[in-house]
């Protein structure tokens, strides 16, 4: 039986993310047999006038695909998948998620080839090029990641996808203005002191709920020769698999001089598959109030209250094939943090302090964006 959350969380997709219009075309990927989503995704499109194409990938096949690449496999893969998303207008990817770690025991070599020719199609054409939607399936597999019950974790799903974001992005405009005519920020707290330049790199108006589902942050490009200074994480980070933690990173005029982690050879290693992926591509800050806890799915974790990520990779203005999102909490219980804009501290432990960034805390927050359900 279908749920109807999921006929809400479609037709917020199709009608608010990537607004579809008559006549547009948008690819859906569905990855990992989550076909009761994709099709309320292609029925919504449908009722908007638009044209759908699916796409149904596997994540096993996949890893079978990798390990067995090479230059010429994935260059012609590549130009399948870049001649079909030229042709579309918007996309939306759904992963259902059996294994979180299908790919961890992929040579770091494979693994290379396959992030260099994917990151051409999805960094190189489908992000400058199509409106996009990027969201999970409520999975037995996350339920088992995040500690909850199925049921559980369905209704928190369910609870943290479809708020209100036009809601959410009219609360958080007075913080982008600010962001806007920022230049310079400076990060602290246990292990961190790291300043950077984001001049004109905020965007033009908040877009939560447009490229991500859930969302619930500001993200934007760090200008790449501007960032100093010593950034330490306390969240965990799955990243291709692998669980991070004890992060930590060291930059001097914006390259990762010094990584160390629980797995220091593995990290630098990745750091090492592409000459920008040393240079951060996003910094962002996350104010979602119904994340609350990780749950080991960056699309969830980059997005909690009083966090923050610091991405190292691809960005607008640093082209790299990894964008890998890892966050660090500002809340007390996890030893507290300052942000500051140009030499005004705005947010302390996790709350916004001044009066016109108030309501973006989470208590305020909630009462306004709350689903309908």
């Amino acid at each position: 039986m279908l749920d109807p959350r999921m006929t809400v969380l479609a037709k917020q997709v199709i009608n608010y993310s990537v607004h579809l219009q008559k006549g547009e075309k948008v690819l859906i990927d569905a990855w990992d047999e989550c076909y009761d989503l994709a099709g309320e995704l292609m029925k919504a499109a449908y009722e908007a006038g638009a044209l759908p194409f699916l796409s149904l990938k596997s994540t096993p096949l996949t890893r079978t695909m990798i390990l067995g690449c090479t230059e010429e496999s994935m260059a012609a893969w590549a130009d399948y998948e870049d001649h079909r998303m030229k042709e579309m207008d918007a996309y939306v990817v759904i992963r259902k998620q059996h294994n979180s770690k299908e790919y961890i025991d992929i040579p770091r070599e494979k693994m290379n080839i396959y992030n260099h020719y994917h990151g051409k199609v999805h960094y190189g054409t489908r992000i400058p090029n199509t409106k996009w939607c990027v969201l999970r399936y409520p999975s037995p597999s996350m339920a088992q990641a995040a500690s909850m019950s199925t049921e559980a974790f369905e209704d928190y799903y369910f609870r943290v996808c479809c708020i209100d974001y036009k809601k959410m992005n009219e609360i958080v405009t007075p913080l982008n203005e600010r962001l806007k005519k920022a230049e310079q920020v400076r990060i602290t707290g246990p292990g961190t002191d790291i300043t950077f330049s984001i001049k004109g790199q905020a965007p033009k108006e908040p877009i939560c709920g447009i490229f991500n589902i859930p969302c619930g942050e500001i993200g934007f490009p760090v200008i790449p020769d501007s960032a100093n200074g010593t950034i330490s994480y306390n969240m965990p980070s799955n990243f291709q698999g692998f669980v991070f933690h004890d992060i930590s990173f060291t930059l001097k005029d914006g390259v990762i001089v010094k990584a160390v982690s629980n797995n220091t050879s593995l990290m630098n290693q990745i750091l090492d598959s592409d000459p920008n992926a040393r240079r951060i591509g996003e910094f962002a800050l996350g104010f979602h109030p119904f994340v609350t806890e990780p749950i080991l799915d960056t699309l969830f974790d980059e997005k909690m209250v009083m966090s923050l990520h610091f991405t190292p990779g691809n960005s607008p203005i640093n082209p790299c094939s990894i964008h890998w999102d890892i966050v660090t909490s500002h809340a007390p219980e996890f030893g507290g943090g300052e942000i500051w804009l140009d030499g005004e501290l705005i947010r302390k432990d996790g709350l916004f302090l001044p009066e016109d960034l108030l309501p973006i805390n989470p208590e305020s927050m909630k009462k306004e964006i709350a689903p309908p359900f």
